[in-house]
């Protein structure tokens, strides 16, 4: 006799063997739960597939070479998530001012899929606060977020290797961004008038910054590299009172840049303090900073650990707010969790 058999698991049901067919043998409730699952995933499947219009019906866009290219929104504004496929075809670009002048847009969510963003997609989305550029993007055209008066937050992701003339021209609002580490070029005007950004950090890939590309920008008072000097200094017009740092080992580096004090970013771990080694609190150190660095602002970001030195993920342990403080104590208590484990310092 085979029995009949439901699994309540999140994904449904992952059998169901019919009982044999006899006028004595009869299950009604079980019979009723069948029904009850039917009904239940049909109406799942109607979901999806309005919900897969509505969001198809919210842009307009072109195929080309079997992918999509999203050239308009109509939606109603708000926390847009951008789908990955419309049709079943993978969305590989945002065209030319597909999103500009929507002011009601708040948030975007750009799919992995994505890997072009054309010249003024999002220009002037006044309301949009945040962006993250994700890694697939390869291609930025000019002024993509220019004119974003809200935005104050944007990540740049690690495939874009150029970032054009004027993408966050006049953002006034933007008070952090995160250079991602296969940029190279930072062309002219890319942030201009971004006068709200206190801090920039370029990453060891960065070997142009064009003229006037953070020109205006007011508020820059700490500008990190982690490579060597960039051939141009006139990348920070009318930006006054910043102070350079860069990693020790780094070469090009005069003692000023741009007309900016240069100093060396070498904080210190102190191996014979009593605060290193093992302790109550676990394994510890206490990190150093130069005074005349702290004076200026520079600080430590972030303190990671890895179980490999050559390939192992960093994972971020204690992060660090800006601060005059000379010294910082640090403790890991899950220290005795790994078999190994290194500890590194970042700059903002």
């Amino acid at each position: 006799m085979k029995t009949l058999k439901f699994a309540a698991k999140p994904s449904g049901f992952e059998g169901m063997h019919s009982a044999p067919e006899s006028d004595n043998f009869k299950r009604p409730g079980r019979v009723k739960a069948a029904t009850r699952w039917t009904r239940l995933l049909s109406a799942w499947f109607v979901l999806f597939a309005l919900t897969a219009t509505a969001q198809a019906e919210d842009y307009t866009y072109t195929t080309n070479s079997g992918t999509i290219t999203i050239t308009g929104y109509t939606g109603p504004g708000g926390a847009v998530v951008i789908p990955d496929t419309i049709n079943g075809l993978p969305v590989a670009e945002i065209g030319n001012a597909a999103f500009r002048n929507c002011t009601g847009v708040t948030g975007v969510a750009i799919p992995d899929s994505v890997i072009r963003i054309g010249a003024a997609a999002f220009q002037s989305c006044t309301s949009l606060t945040d962006v993250t550029i994700p890694d697939s993007v390869i291609s930025l055209g000019n002024a993509a977020f220019s004119s974003c008066y809200g935005l104050s937050h944007a990540t740049i992701g690690n495939g874009v290797t150029n970032i054009p003339l004027g993408t966050f021209m006049n953002c006034g609002s933007l008070s952090s961004v995160e250079i991602g580490n296969a940029v190279t070029v930072i062309e002219s005007q890319a942030f201009l008038e971004c006068s709200s950004l206190p801090t920039v950090t370029f990453p060891a890939s960065v070997n142009n910054i064009e003229p006037f590309a953070f020109y205006n920008c007011t508020a820059i008072k700490q500008i990190y590299f982690k490579g060597d000097a960039p051939p141009d200094e006139s990348a920070f017009g009318l930006v006054f009172n910043a102070a350079v740092f860069h990693l020790p080992g780094t070469t090009g580096w005069d003692a000023t840049f741009a007309g900016f004090e240069v100093f060396p970013w070498d904080p210190v771990i102190l191996s014979d303090d009593a605060g290193f080694g093992v302790g109550t609190d676990g394994f510890g150190f206490t990190i150093e900073m130069v005074p005349r660095l702290v004076w200026h602002g520079c600080y430590i970001s972030v303190v990671k650990a890895s179980t490999n030195l050559t390939c192992g993920e960093w994972i971020p342990l204690q992060t660090n707010t800006p601060a005059l403080i000379y010294s910082i104590s640090f403790n890991d208590p899950q220290w005795t969790n790994y078999p190994v484990r290194f500890y590194s310092l970042d700059m903002p």
